[in-house]
């Protein structure tokens, strides 16, 4: 059976939105930290935005093999340009309404928007990776194993941190750091896991 061919001008505008997933990210996470009251949480977003600033270089490399300019704007680009604009604003406007934990939830949210685009992002170009062949297919596959752990674990462990900050919000008992943090989860069905196991952990 021979390998799917793919389109190589969807792959360049996918890198570019890629690009400015990562830098919309940081400013997100920068924005986040403005908000985070746990100490837990600010940790875990410290190392988050650390992350994210490797995470530019890798998909800097990557335009570099595609011989892309990273600053070129495209359509898809621009949207999300937009979109991570806008959680930056909610944020900023949550912080406006004078309540630290709501502002903090909310920046939870906003952070899950932007990791749910980025792991998707990221998701995608493993499928390039599987497929490419040649130096090209080397960089995705090595660009792709660098980052796609961390993206699980940004998704996954702030998806666990804004449930359980939601449920502490409601009046409920809470498990603070959530168990994703916990049991450190790196894929979905952990993730699904440890939610499942939370009420044991109350």
């Amino acid at each position: 059976m021979s390998k799917a061919r793919y389109d190589s001008q969807q792959l360049n505008d996918l890198v570019l939105q890629m690009m400015e997933t990562e830098l919309g990210g940081e400013q997100v996470y920068r924005t986040a930290l403005t908000c985070a009251v746990n100490p837990d949480l600010k940790d875990e977003w410290e190392g988050y935005l650390q992350e994210t600033l490797t995470h530019q270089e890798v998909v800097r490399s990557l335009c570099d093999t595609l011989g892309l300019d990273p600053d070129t704007q495209s359509p898809t680009r621009r949207v999300v340009k937009h979109i991570g604009e806008s959680l930056v604003k909610a944020m900023q406007l949550a912080k406006q309404g004078g309540d630290p934990a709501a502002a903090q939830l909310v920046a939870c949210e906003c952070v899950v928007h932007a990791e749910t685009k980025d792991h998707a992002n990221w998701e995608l170009l493993g499928k390039v990776a599987e497929v490419a062949t040649g130096d090209l297919g080397r960089a995705l596959k090595a660009a792709h194993e660098a980052v796609e752990k961390d993206e699980d674990h940004h998704l996954y462990h702030t998806k666990g941190w804004c449930r359980e900050l939601a449920i502490e919000a409601l009046g409920l008992p809470a498990v603070l750091p959530p168990p994703e943090e916990v049991k450190n989860v790196e894929t979905a069905i952990g993730a699904s896991r440890a939610e499942q196991q939370r009420e044991s952990m109350l």
